[in-house]
C-alpha cells in the first residue's frame, strides 16, 4: 500500500456512506419510535456483530475477538510492531436506546478505515476499531464491563457470572451467540484511543458549536439516604409532635441540588429515586429511602460536595431527632484524558474550520477505562436537545460527518502518514 499524492489537509470522510451505515445497523432491533432495541448478548446484538463485523472484512480488515467478546478491526500500517492507535465504542442499546449513542463511535471509526482505503494511504502505526462488550449494563452489570475487564477493573470470570432478570449468565450468553474469541482481555495493545460520541447533554447545541474537545469524564459518588421518623395517622397527629420523615428528607434533597450549585461549572447533584414507607395517602410517611447522585470534574471536589451534603444531614437529624444514614453505594473516579489526544482533536477541529470548545462529560464511557492503560480522548458532536438514552434521539448528518472528519485527522495525526 502506498500514498497518493493527495493534499491531506484535503481529507474527508463520505458522510453519506457513514449515515447510510448507521440507518443500516439502526433496523437491527428497530422500535416503533424511531429507536433501538438491541440487548447486549441477545440475538439481536448478534446480529448487530455479525453486520459491523462482515463491513469490516470487506474493508480488508482483519477482526480478532476476545473472551469477554470484545472486538478489534484492524488495518495494517507500515510498522505493524508499533501498538495500533484504536477508536471505537459500543454497538449494544438501551431498551429504548437510539441510533447513535454507542453506534456512532463505532461505524465512524469504520468510516474512517474506509476513507483510507478510498485514498490509499497508508499509516505508519496500524489503526483500528473497537466495539466493547455489554458498555450500557442494561442487561447485565456492572456497566462497561468489556472494557472494564480489558483494563483488569474486573476479573472475566465475575463478568462471566453476571446474570439477568432470566438467571441467563454473560458466560453461556456469550458462548450462545458465539463470541467467546481466543484472546486475553488486556493482551491487544494499544498505542492511543479516540472514542467519538453524541454529547448526550446540551451543552454543545447551547453554545452553536460543532465539535467538542473532551477534557475528561465526571466522577462519581453513588449514595443511599434513610431518614427514619414515625409513621401515624395524617389526622389526629398535631404538626408540632410529628415525626415525618418525608420532610426532612426533602430538606436533604434540596441539600443535594444547592450543594451541586455551589460547586459550578461541573458540580452536578441528582435524586432521581424515592422510596416512601408506608406510602399511604392518610399516613405520615415513617421511612423514606432515596438516591443522591453527586458529581464533578476531580474526585476533591466530589468528596466535597458529599462532605457537605452529610454535615447538612447530620445537622438535620441532631436538630429533628430524626435518624439519618447516608451509605455509598457506588464510585466511580473522574479521569482526564490525556493533553496529546485532546491537543490532537483540538487541532483537527481547528484545522478543518469546526467550531470547537472544551467539555467534560458527565456520563461514564468505555474511554474511562482506556485512559488507565494508553493516551485518550474524546470527541463530541451535539445531539437535539441534549437527548440521549431515548428512542428521541437525534444527531444531524452534518454534526456527524463532522466528528468523523476530526477522528480521522486526529487518528492520522498519531498514526503518523509514510
Amino acid at each position: 500500500m502506498t500514498t497518493t499524492t493527495l493534499d491531506l489537509s484535503a481529507l474527508r470522510i463520505n458522510g453519506q456512506r457513514l449515515w447510510d451505515s448507521l440507518m443500516a445497523l439502526a433496523k437491527i432491533g428497530e422500535t416503533p419510535k424511531g429507536g433501538v432495541c438491541r440487548l447486549t448478548l441477545t440475538d439481536l446484538d448478534k446480529q448487530g456483530r455479525d453486520l459491523v463485523t462482515k463491513w469490516a472484512r470487506e474493508a480488508g480488515l482483519t477482526v480478532t475477538i476476545d473472551k469477554i467478546g470484545n472486538g478489534f478491526m484492524r488495518r495494517p500500517g507500515r510498522s505493524n510492531a508499533l501498538p495500533p492507535i484504536v477508536t471505537g465504542s459500543h454497538i449494544d442499546t438501551q431498551p429504548t436506546g437510539g441510533k447513535f449513542d454507542g453506534n456512532y463511535g463505532v461505524l465512524a471509526g469504520l468510516e474512517v478505515m474506509r476513507t483510507l482505503n478510498d485514498h490509499n494511504i497508508e499509516t505508519e502505526a496500524p489503526v483500528e476499531v473497537s466495539f466493547w462488550t455489554n458498555e450500557e449494563g442494561s442487561r447485565f452489570v456492572p456497566v462497561m464491563m468489556g472494557s472494564g475487564v480489558f483494563a483488569k477493573a474486573f476479573t472475566l470470570e465475575h463478568a462471566y457470572a453476571a446474570k439477568d432478570i432470566d438467571g441467563k449468565s454473560v458466560g453461556d450468553e456469550l458462548a450462545r451467540i458465539g463470541y467467546i474469541g481466543e484472546q486475553e482481555p488486556g493482551d491487544h495493545p494499544i498505542g492511543a484511543f479516540f472514542e467519538t460520541h453524541i454529547e448526550q447533554g446540551p451543552v454543545l447545541e447551547d453554545n452553536n458549536v460543532t465539535i467538542g474537545v473532551v477534557q475528561g469524564v465526571l466522577g462519581i459518588r453513588w449514595f443511599d439516604c434513610t431518614v427514619t421518623g414515625m409513621e401515624a395517622h395524617a389526622g389526629p397527629t398535631p404538626m408540632a409532635l410529628r415525626k415525618d420523615a418525608l420532610q426532612i428528607a426533602t430538606h436533604i434533597m434540596q441539600e443535594v441540588v444547592a450543594t451541586a450549585m455551589r460547586h459550578q461549572p461541573h458540580g452536578r447533584g441528582t435524586v432521581g429515586m424515592v422510596q416512601v414507607f408506608p406510602n399511604s395517602r392518610n399516613v405520615i410517611p415513617g421511612t423514606v429511602k432515596f438516591s443522591i447522585d453527586l458529581r464533578n470534574a476531580t474526585d476533591a471536589l466530589v468528596d466535597r460536595m458529599a462532605d457537605e451534603v452529610k454535615a447538612f444531614a447530620a445537622s438535620l437529624s441532631a436538630k429533628t431527632g430524626l435518624d439519618v444514614k447516608i451509605e455509598i453505594v457506588s464510585s466511580y473516579p473522574a479521569q482526564a484524558f490525556h493533553d496529546d489526544c485532546k491537543n490532537a482533536v483540538a487541532k483537527a477541529a481547528a484545522k478543518l474550520g469546526y467550531s470547537n470548545m472544551p467539555v467534560v462529560s458527565g456520563a461514564g464511557h468505555d474511554a474511562v477505562y482506556m485512559a488507565k492503560l494508553a493516551p485518550t480522548g474524546m470527541i463530541f458532536i451535539p445531539c437535539l436537545n441534549g437527548i440521549s438514552h431515548n428512542e428521541i434521539e437525534s444527531a444531524t448528518p452534518e454534526h456527524i460527518t463532522a466528528g468523523c472528519n476530526v477522528l480521522l485527522h486526529a487518528m492520522l495525526q498519531r498514526a503518523g502518514v509514510v
